[in-house]
């Protein structure tokens, strides 16, 4: 490890080395407040408006809770307490599971699809807020694919850019600002909804578009809630890394991930349920009037932007791990490449948004499996320890070395994991097993993985004495 040390707070500081107790910026309330203001983007709207195609409001209550504190658990008890606790970033961290190269394959498969596509999302999110707006107050007639809401979207990605020159503190004020107004603009929608559609008022919708089997409607939206929850797999522990202990990168994460975007995602369905549209972008007005619905698109639009600083944040870190070259890149410039896949995609706004609860599936389909094999090998396999020089020792004399530094076990137990997912559910078509609606899908295919790669490990790569177990 290399002796001389950046500056705490920079960019540079923030990749490569584990980060020391003091150069750690992130507290209880601060990263609360980078939790809430992820949590609460348009995204968990959009996550409830699609709850609100399957089920009505009471039940998507119950999928609701139940599938976003799985899925939140499960991820922050596998990315952040390892990534907090030694202050690597998590896909440095992820090389005890896969290997150096493993990672790198993970990475160049992985990353393009989730960062691209969320970035995506949110940026075409907050150029409907904005456009809505126009249409609310000035009265203007702006399409949802206008080139105008296009041009928003580029604008979204562009702020988020200028902001991330600042490096992880930008983030940390930004979210210190637009959290407790989100929250509160959130709570507020949710009066207006209960005050114009009473609880009896609400119970009693249809949902928006079911399936016809009560049962495989509820598991169905089980699914998408879980893979909300799973979601959040790829970035919490490069986040996490900022926060001084553990017990910060836990509590905060339940409060904003699961807490907010539950609350969030509940207000997205009821308002789904009572006026007939899965967009969040299109019912703020109508709940809350010209005036107070655009000011919370405002909110919601913008708190898109700190989310997108988020994720890209994460996959900084992340894709650094790629190649020597990569880490030699100047900050702006990475933050620049990874922002743009997800500048072509707002180019084709209908097709990324009518497609968002599959590609929910498509999420849990490859992430939760990763959450499974890390989970089973931090927590079952390694009893909650890493050495830290192993982790960025050269292969040849590392423990994490493995097969040329690839982990086959680790592969093995994740395709395990996503063909036991595919066997329940496809994530195209929606098409089910019949075990489907008494399983659920993600949950297989969390155990399965669990399972084989404890197996794995146990019965070939511990006794050929690889991996350091």
């Amino acid at each position: 490890m290399s002796a001389t040390r950046p500056a705490s707070g920079s960019a540079a500081s923030l990749a490569g080395l584990p980060l020391l107790r003091g150069e750690r910026v992130w507290g209880f309330w601060s990263f609360t407040g980078v939790s809430t203001g992820l949590a609460i983007a348009t995204w968990a709207f959009l996550t409830g408006g699609s709850i609100a195609l399957f089920v009505g409001a009471k039940a998507a209550i119950a999928v609701t809770v139940v599938g976003n504190l799985v899925g939140v658990v499960l991820v922050v008890l596998t990315t952040c307490l390892p990534s907090a606790k030694y202050g690597v970033e998590q896909f440095g961290a992820l090389r005890s599971v896969f290997g150096r190269n493993g990672v790198r394959l993970l990475l160049m498969l992985l990353m393009p699809f989730l960062l691209a596509t969320w970035n995506a999302v949110l940026a075409i999110m907050f150029g409907r807020a904005l456009a809505n707006v126009s249409n609310a107050v000035l009265g203007t007639d702006l399409r949802e694919d206008s080139p105008l809401v296009i041009g928003f979207c580029l604008l979204a990605l562009a702020a988020c850019w200028l902001l991330l020159l600042r490096g992880p503190l930008s983030l940390g004020r930004v979210n210190g600002l637009i959290a407790p107004a989100l929250a509160l603009v959130t709570l507020v929608m949710l009066v207006l909804i209960l005050r114009e559609h009473g609880p009896a008022d609400l119970a009693a919708l249809a949902p928006l578009a079911p399936a016809g089997l009560p049962v495989l409607d509820y598991t169905t939206a089980l699914e998408i809630c879980l893979g909300a929850g799973f979601s959040w797999w790829a970035i919490t522990g490069n986040l996490a890394r900022l926060t001084t202990t553990p017990r910060v990168a836990f509590w905060p994460n339940i409060i904003g991930l699961f807490g907010a975007s539950t609350v969030a995602g509940l207000v997205g369905t009821f308002a789904a349920l009572a006026f007939g549209s899965s967009d969040p972008t299109t019912w703020m007005v109508p709940v809350g009037g010209a005036v107070l619905g655009g000011i919370a698109l405002l909110f919601v639009a913008f708190a898109n932007i700190t989310s997108i600083m988020g994720q890209t944040y994460s996959g900084a870190l992340a894709v650094q791990r790629l190649h020597g070259a990569v880490q030699r890149l100047p900050w702006s410039v990475l933050a620049a490449l990874l922002l743009l896949p997800a500048t072509v995609m707002v180019f084709f706004p209908g097709g990324v948004y009518e497609l968002f609860f599959r590609f929910l599936a498509l999420v849990s389909l490859i992430v939760a499996p990763l959450c499974a094999v890390y989970f089973a090998d931090y927590h079952l396999l390694r009893r909650r320890t890493l050495h830290l020089r192993d982790l960025y020792n050269d292969d040849a004399e590392s423990r994490y070395g493995f097969w040329l530094g690839v982990n086959p076990a680790a592969f093995a137990s994740v395709a395990a994991g996503a063909l036991t997912y595919l066997l329940l559910l496809n994530p195209v078509t929606f098409a089910s097993s019949p075990l489907f609606p008494y399983l659920t899908a993600s949950l297989p295919a969390f155990a399965v993985t669990a399972v084989v790669h404890v197996v794995l490990t146990k019965a070939v790569v511990r006794p050929l004495n690889k991996g350091g177990y």
